[in-house]
């Protein structure tokens, strides 16, 4: 399910600093793409196993900002910025996430959301501004695997409110 990049052939400059993650979720892309939009969605959901969010400001719109917290499951606390660069709905959000604003080691990442019969094929294409952190962020931070995890949220979460039938 994931394209770490190491294995496929340079499609591009960038290919040695990226990391691509997709599933394909069981929902509309309409929904998958509004748990991405809403602070009260991605509160239920963001992050790898056994990590929580609180957010301390969200203006979800292109030049907006999520300013979080995430509460790893051993107490660390790591400190998150996402600006939103480019929205499509239903269809593309483009975002630079790092630290805080203006963190030299911020990554790009491009979502997309393509209808995949009644389910919805979620791709996260992430660029990092050397291969260094792309590297260190597997290693040090498991990046895949979270990625990989948070993702399985996501779909549970949404499986959860389809079942509910709340699609507030």
């Amino acid at each position: 399910m994931s394209d770490t990049g190491r294995d496929a052939p340079a499609q591009s400059a960038a290919a040695d600093r990226e990391i691509v993650i997709s599933r394909v979720i069981g929902a509309p892309r309409e929904l998958v793409f509004e748990a991405f939009t809403e602070v009260r969605h991605l509160s239920r959901w963001w992050g790898p196993q056994g990590f929580t969010t609180t957010t301390r400001a969200f203006e979800f719109r292109v030049g907006g900002e999520w300013d979080f917290v995430m509460h790893g499951p051993d107490g660390t606390e790591y400190q998150e910025w996402i600006s939103w660069t480019e929205i499509a709905a239903h269809e593309r959000i483009a975002l630079l996430h790092g630290e805080s604003r203006g963190d030299p080691n911020a990554f790009e990442q491009v979502l997309t959301f393509a209808p995949d019969g009644a389910a919805t094929r979620l791709e996260m294409r992430t660029v990092f501004p050397t291969k260094e952190l792309r590297d260190a962020a597997v290693e040090k931070y498991h990046v895949i695997e979270g990625g990989q995890q948070t993702l399985s949220k996501l779909a549970d979460y949404i499986t959860e409110i389809v079942r509910k039938g709340v699609e507030d």
